[in-house]
């Protein structure tokens, strides 16, 4: 959706949680969010990582963002309530969710997959988006026009050798979009949709692919059109989709 031109205001007034917003494709969809007006929720490990993106997006004179740490492999479902608890106490509101954070794991053969690493693939990739936002839809139902965003890939579209629980946990954030979506559909104003955000320079990308110059992929910046156009209010009637971020828009 490179072509899509979000107005500067797009995201007035809006509260947006960006989950593992750090650094990479979070960070760099926190402080877009954040210029095009909204008021950012930071969450993610380690926090002086977090208080960089927070200082750049102060710095710019856009709205001031919050910080939560919160480690996803080992938060409880009471730890969600509270992060939900939190958001409403302090901001009373909240319109949108970019469940960004994931974790790589091993990319190897199934029979020398260890099960501890999918374990923790599995509770960071799929049982924390789940957990949180089953804690965080009451405050979504009240929001006029909340979007529910979800990090999938081509590889939980369709398995490829070797990817192993990454990519069986990405199969299952396309499921649980797309039932979320459907339960939605006619009961909140809430959208809910999958976003591929293809070939892009991160380190979980240098990770997968080390022989690959990282100059050849394009940067996290070129890739956010699309989630501007799933945030805003532009998105209006889309939801349900698994939608790429280095392809043609889609239709409301």
């Amino acid at each position: 959706m490179k072509n899509y031109e979000a107005s500067p205001d797009l995201l007035r007034g809006r509260v947006i949680l960006v989950t593992g917003a750090s650094d990479g494709i979070g960070r760099v969809a926190a402080t877009t969010f954040a210029a095009h007006g909204a008021t950012v929720i930071l969450q993610g490990r380690t926090l002086a990582k977090l208080e960089a993106v927070y200082d750049a997006i102060e710095a710019a004179g856009h709205p001031q963002p919050a910080i939560v740490t919160q480690e996803l492999s080992t938060a409880t479902v009471a730890d969600f309530q509270q992060l939900a608890d939190t958001i409403e106490r302090e901001f009373g509101r909240l319109d949108g969710v970019l469940h960004n954070a994931g974790v790589l794991g091993d990319i190897t053969p199934m029979e020398m997959y260890d099960p501890d690493t999918w374990d923790f693939v599995m509770r960071v990739n799929l049982r924390a988006p789940y957990v949180m936002t089953q804690a965080l839809l009451p405050l979504l139902k009240q929001s006029p026009d909340a979007s529910i965003v979800f990090t999938t890939s081509s590889v939980g579209r369709r398995g490829r050798a070797f990817w192993g629980a990454y990519a069986v946990s990405k199969a299952g954030i396309e499921n649980l979009s797309q039932l979320l979506a459907d339960e939605l559909r006619n009961t909140s104003n809430i959208r809910v949709n999958c976003l591929n955000p293809g070939a892009t320079r991160t380190r979980m990308r240098a990770t997968a692919y080390p022989g690959e110059d990282p100059m050849t992929v394009p940067a996290p910046e070129t890739i956010m059109p699309l989630y501007l156009y799933l945030m805003g209010p532009d998105s209006r009637g889309v939801s349900g989709e698994s939608l790429d971020a280095q392809e043609r828009p889609p239709t409301a």
